[in-house]
């Protein structure tokens, strides 16, 4: 442009931002840019979603016999789902599309983060050494929170709009806080950084916990004696200049891989299948829908669809009897209420799905009128889905439907041995409640009752058993044994009774049963333990239920930084 002779000052530029009524204005400076062969910029056109189709055709019209000088240059924001692209196809077509992504990797977040900033920068607090430290340690960690993203919920439960911004607050701070103290505050800038700066995207508690932790770790009093390591291999540098700093990302930084941010390996392994697994997904969801018949006799959808109908429909027990349970029973302890809840939970969710299977039974045999809602069944049983109608009354679950539905069965035999009369299991199959915490609830309730505790000043401890589930006759006397879970970021040490490193590929390696029971909140022990979450499935975030403070050799905080946490799924 400048070229050419033209800046965003001249009288040959029309610079254009829409929203509020500026549509006007910007037809005024096509037509006359057209005439002219002056150049426009028009920003945010994502703003004015109803008068796209106007500009796609004045610039249609100006497309022929206008200036050879005219130029238009579009910007818009990113749509957040590809419901929500409202640019026109022929605007699209006819334009040379720019894109500015975020950098991946550590290496160009690195740099980027460093980008912020300049020698004069460097050279603007008076206590040279702890600035540039702390100011290098803050652009590692900037990159890391950024780029952490990409390995999913073992990232972040949620994802956050972290941005330079953040990166640049933290710095100003960082000098303020320098330039005014004697000592160097690291209390009171992680605190600022963590809580405040960062902090202030993050909504969820455990986040909150890995974001402090970095901190913790990356600023702290032996960074100035060169003895911080911010990645295995990559130590914190000493004094250098600007393009020192640079070079030294260039020669020092270890190449990509999870280890920089303190996960495990397999973390990149899980992350990589899921991404594959979506990626077919959407593919099958693109083969065309006829419904007419196979080549050489291979089962149409119809067939297809009804043969797995009748066998789903054909396996299904029939729903418990509530009022016939309850005679049975003498006193409704808190385990025979979770048990009487999980049976209601269950008899809505089979009643639904049962319903729903002999209403699309009809409809393909045409002795009802096919609905949305039967053609919507239809298409997730020949994808091997579970069914939205299904999902809402049931629990969260990761799996296809194949899987689902045969896990399905599993919880029901194990309910009708439970209610069989309604003695507690040896070991308990925790994955299979609907509701994992109301279990671990009357746990604490019973104990309570038994020894006429309070129930706010108890909590539970688990001691994970060298055995499995197979080894176990008959119930404790308090609490329950339980099994069923899995670890993901690390593995459980059977003969040392810790977390360990996990094994290459292992990547949710079983849990041995676990014994929980309640005890004083005063009594508990929380030496050398890693407080671990314990969630539903590999989603995380809001399938979270209880937290399980396990034996750790190492410091905890390698285990948060490194994702590590039990699934019942």
């Amino acid at each position: 442009g400048k070229k050419l002779g033209y800046t965003f000052n001249n009288r040959n530029f029309h610079n254009v931002s829409l929203g509020q009524g500026q549509e006007v204005v910007a037809e005024q400076a096509l037509d006359l840019a057209a005439k002219e062969g002056h150049w426009v910029i028009l920003q945010n056109i994502h703003l004015v979603a109803k008068w796209l189709s106007s500009l796609e055709k004045r610039l249609e019209q100006h497309s022929e016999g206008s200036h050879q000088d005219f130029r238009v240059f579009i910007s818009a924001e990113p749509a957040p789902s590809p419901e929500s692209h409202i640019i026109p196809q022929g605007i699209l077509e006819n334009s040379i599309k720019i894109t500015n992504e975020a950098p991946t990797g550590m290496h160009a977040n690195l740099h980027k983060a460093l980008d912020s900033f300049s020698q004069d920068t460097l050279e603007m607090c008076t206590r040279e050494n702890e600035f540039k430290s702390i100011l290098f340690s803050l652009c590692y960690f900037h990159a890391v929170v950024a780029e952490r993203r990409k390995f999913g919920p073992q990232g972040w439960n949620r994802s956050y709009p972290f941005n330079t911004g953040d990166l640049t607050i933290s710095v100003s701070v960082l000098y303020n806080y320098l330039e005014a103290s004697s000592k160097v505050p690291y209390d009171d800038l992680r605190y600022l950084f963590g809580e405040i700066m960062y902090g202030g995207h993050i909504t969820d508690d455990w986040d909150r916990r890995l974001c402090k932790t970095y901190l913790e770790e990356f600023i702290k009093p032996e960074m100035l004696e060169g003895e911080l390591l911010l990645a295995p291999g990559f130590p914190v540098p000493g004094n250098m200049d600007y393009n020192g700093y640079h070079q030294y990302i260039d020669d020092v930084l270890p190449p990509e891989s999870p280890y920089l941010y303190g996960l495990h390996p397999n973390a990149e392994i899980g992350f990589l299948t899921q991404t594959s697994e979506k990626l077919f997904h959407v593919l099958l969801e693109l083969q065309p829908r006829d419904t007419s018949m196979g080549e050489r006799g291979v089962a149409t959808r119809e067939e297809t669809v009804k043969a797995l109908l009748e066998e789903m429909l054909e396996k299904l027990m029939d729903e418990f009897n509530i009022a016939e349970l309850m005679a049975k029973v003498k006193e409704r302890t808190p385990y025979i209420v979770v048990a009487f809840q999980e049976c209601e939970r269950m008899n809505i969710l089979t009643s639904e799905i049962k319903h729903s299977l002999q209403e699309l039974d009809l409809g393909l045999k045409g002795e009802l009128t096919m609905t949305s809602d039967m053609e919507n069944l239809q298409n997730a049983l020949f994808l091997d889905m579970v069914p939205e109608s299904w999902i809402k009354k049931a629990y969260p679950s990761t799996a296809s439907l194949g899987t689902w539905f045969a896990d399905l069965l599993t919880r029901i035999k194990e309910l009708e041995a439970w209610t069989g009369d309604f003695s507690l299991p040896s070991t308990v199959w925790l994955a299979g409640f609907f509701n994992p915490q109301s279990f671990l609830t009357a746990i604490m309730q019973s104990t309570a009752r038994k020894n006429e505790w309070p129930l706010d000043k108890m909590t539970l401890q688990c001691d994970v058993t060298k055995k499995s589930r197979e080894d176990f006759a008959s119930p404790p006397r308090e609490g329950a044994y339980v099994h069923g879970l899995f670890m993901e970021g690390a593995r459980w040490d059977v003969q040392g009774g810790i977390i360990t490193d996990a094994r290459l590929k292992e990547l949710t390696p079983a849990m041995p049963v676990i014994f929980i029971k309640a005890i004083p909140s005063d009594k508990q022990d929380n030496r050398s333990v890693y407080p671990c979450p314990v969630y539903k499935t590999r989603q995380r975030g809001p399938t979270y239920i209880w937290t399980f403070n396990l034996k750790t050799r190492d410091n905890p905080s390698k285990w948060v930084l490194a994702g590590v946490a039990l699934l019942l799924q």
